[in-house]
Formats: structure tokens, sequence, C-alpha cells
């Protein structure tokens, strides 16, 4: 179990996309502010700063091998590059959780 920014944080979190969307920063924006390119992604990157769920998000869209759009503050091109550096994670989900709970003690 992990704990950031008041919520708690476990393994089933990173599962259960209805649990933690509704906590994401982006969740009031206009969508096509986050679907940009060139220089406007920083823009989109900086939504994602603080956002309790980025690791949610972030493992969401690696699992679910979205394109295009920033999600869980990277780029397209950073998703695809970190998933070519680790074709050998299976499931981002179990691999952030991991990390969290690993950071846990």
């Amino acid at each position: 179990m992990h704990r950031t920014a008041g919520q708690v944080t476990t393994r089933e979190s990173f599962n259960n996309r209805g649990e933690w969307i509704t906590q994401a920063h982006c969740r009031n924006i206009d969508p096509e502010e986050l679907f940009v390119r060139g220089a406007a992604q920083r823009k989109a990157v900086a939504i994602c700063r603080h956002c309790p769920v980025v690791l949610q998000c972030r493992a969401d869209a690696l699992d679910n091998d979205v394109e295009f759009g920033v999600w869980g503050g990277m780029t397209e091109r950073q998703r695809r590059a970190l998933l070519r550096k680790h074709p050998e994670v299976e499931s981002w989900a179990d691999f952030f959780a991991g990390q969290l709970e690993a950071s846990q003690g």
C-alpha cells in the first residue's frame, strides 16, 4: 500500500481504471489539450506532474498500447522508447505497483 497526496494506492488500484480516473488532474480538461504535437506537449506533460494517479495512467497507456496523446506524463515518443527498452515487462500496472510497494519497505 502507498499513500500519495491523501489517497491510498494499492496494486488493485492500478487495474481498476474507474477507481483512479476520477482523481486524475486532467479529468476536467479539454482532451484536445492532451493530444498535441511539438512544444505544446510540454504543457500537457506539466498537467501530469503533480497528479496523484500519474503511474496508474502511465501503466494504463503502456499496457493498452495507446499510441497518441500525453498519458501519465509521457509523450508518445517517450512511451515507445520505454516499451522498446523493456520488452520483458508484461504488465506495467504490476511493474509500477511493485516499485511503489518496494519503496515502502
